[in-house]
């Protein structure tokens, strides 16, 4: 069975990962569980097969001397497939994630409608963040998409690979590659105001360089989006100080409170009734929450949240017991998702005891006699 077949097979299956490991089935991940997709066993020769047929010459000439590549292709269904081809105990392992081929809607996505008023500010930096697998290139797929739509501003997005094509709409979306298009991401952000840029998509934060130049561009007028591998608000603004040393912190926690417009944390969860749904953490920056950035006392931001709903803020643990009591997700998923499980599960049991309770009132008030 060729890489083609495989694909075809992920995709009918609804797979959001598909997995080629030796001496494992082709495997993929349907609603966030890992299913066998053909029943026999993949042997080294035909997995090193499958990476060759899924890389160009430039590609598996990357993988064969730096041991991994990540490569952007095309299903003929119109699918898109974000690879990652890599050596492992010396044998060749390959990891395909799904793209969906439809942008969806906020609405879609359960995205907060704060979200929506920040896409609207002219300036700032905004990061999507979570876990690999969270949803985060969807996410921003969707805000572009929306800001495409609906104002005349050049969207420039870096991205390796890129993995959902936009048309030109309202706006115009000017999309590279790095590793093709352009070496590397540090060298994209050093070219990219020299490009008429009104919003600048970076695929990732992974290093020094490029957080910098994110930040400076920020400053400079632009909205910035960015993401990064961290599971709530608080954390990010903490990864993002801690990336520089210790006599520069001072500087970026200022540079950030004034730059910095907002983080959106997210998590997938598998539903009870089939399929997933993300659950959302969203920092707007007040005044308030800049001067806890500014003044070293991120260990707030959690409070600040907590008491910022009317600026459309709300806490990851929130998110998931919302799930929980709309009944759209089991109790052990919200809990293995929950930044404070302890306090989640007792809140939960409080709302468990609550009902039981309205329960028990209605039944009295309808016993026959009364």
């Amino acid at each position: 069975m060729n890489a083609q077949e495989l694909m075809t097979r992920a995709i009918d299956a609804g797979a959001s990962d598909l997995h080629l490991n030796p001496g494992r089935p082709p495997v993929g991940r349907v609603d966030g569980k890992l299913v066998p997709l053909v029943e026999e066993e993949l042997t080294d020769t035909q997995a090193a097969s499958l990476c060759r047929e899924l890389c160009d010459d430039k590609h598996w000439a990357e993988l064969e001397s730096v041991g991994t590549t990540d490569i952007g292709l095309a299903h003929p269904s119109g699918t898109r497939f974000r690879v990652s081809c890599m050596v492992q105990r010396g044998r060749h392992t390959a990891i395909l994630r799904l793209i969906p081929n439809t942008l969806l809607t906020f609405d879609q996505l359960g995205l907060p409608d704060s979200v929506q008023e920040l896409l609207r500010r002219p300036r700032g930096l905004i990061l999507v963040t979570g876990p690999t697998g969270s949803g985060k290139s969807t996410t921003l797929a969707t805000m572009i998409d929306w800001i495409n739509g609906s104002s005349d501003r050049h969207i420039v997005t870096i991205e390796d690979p890129i993995e959902f094509y936009h048309s030109h709409k309202q706006g115009l979306v000017t999309q590279r590659e790095v590793g093709s298009d352009v070496p590397d991401f540090v060298e994209a952000m050093r070219r990219v105001l020299r490009q008429d840029p009104d919003v600048i998509l970076v695929g990732e934060l992974r290093d020094l360089e490029t957080i910098e130049a994110a930040i400076s561009a920020a400053e400079t007028g632009h909205v910035v989006f960015g993401t990064l591998h961290t599971n709530s608000a608080q954390g990010t603004v903490n990864r993002i100080i801690d990336a520089f040393p210790g006599n520069l912190q001072d500087q970026i926690r200022t540079q950030l409170s004034t730059t910095l417009i907002g983080v959106l944390a997210q998590t997938l969860l598998p539903k009870i009734s089939g399929g997933r749904c993300a659950a959302y953490e969203t920092l707007v920056v007040t005044p308030g929450v800049a001067n806890l950035i500014r003044e070293n006392k991120t260990f707030r931001i959690n409070s600040a949240i907590q008491t910022g709903a009317k600026f459309g803020m709300n806490l990851m643990d929130d998110s998931l017991f919302n799930h929980w009591v709309e009944e759209r997700v089991s109790m052990e998923d919200v809990l293995g998702k929950s930044q404070d499980p302890d306090s989640l599960a007792k809140r939960i049991a409080n709302a468990r005891r609550a009902i039981l309770e309205d329960q028990e009132e209605e039944e009295e008030e309808f016993e026959p006699g009364q």
